[in-house]
């Protein structure tokens, strides 16, 4: 488990603010920010993301249905236009597909925890909780994965 791995899961289960997401990927190189996008397509695409995910997706992650990723998601099948809207290069296309990513991730994961995962599971980020979550200053040094 990276940094990474605690910060977007943290951030999908609305255990730290967007605003902090946002400042926490505005600090990665711009190598380091394809590679969380990637990653959340991928972890969007696990937990079983839907077309219908959407719609939901832009609203709670405050985009306008004209943004660039808002337009992507919802034109074709969503595993392809999840890995388009992580390939997004300007950095402000970014940061809104972060929010996206996070936002669809959220929904997807929550459906699949009730689904799935409401007897239990081995899922460790379905365990995570405030007295328990590494402080993300503990990461600082190391490198996402």
């Amino acid at each position: 488990m990276t940094e990474r791995d605690i910060m977007l899961n943290e951030l999908a289960q609305g255990l730290r603010p967007m605003s902090q997401g946002i400042e926490w990927f505005g600090a990665l190189s711009s190598e380091e920010q394809s590679q969380t996008l990637r990653f959340l397509a991928h972890h969007c695409i696990q937990a079983r993301a839907v077309t219908g995910d959407a719609p939901e997706g832009i609203s709670r992650a405050g985009l306008r249905p004209t943004h660039t990723p808002a337009v992507l998601i919802t034109r074709g099948r969503i595993d392809q236009q999840l890995g388009k809207i992580a390939g997004l290069a300007p950095l402000d296309e970014r940061r809104k597909a972060f929010r996206l990513l996070i936002s669809v991730l959220a929904i997807a994961d929550a459906r699949r925890r009730e689904r799935d995962c409401s007897s239990g599971c081995a899922h460790w980020w379905h365990r995570l909780s405030d007295e328990d979550r590494p402080s993300a200053h503990a990461f600082r040094n190391s490198s996402p994965a």
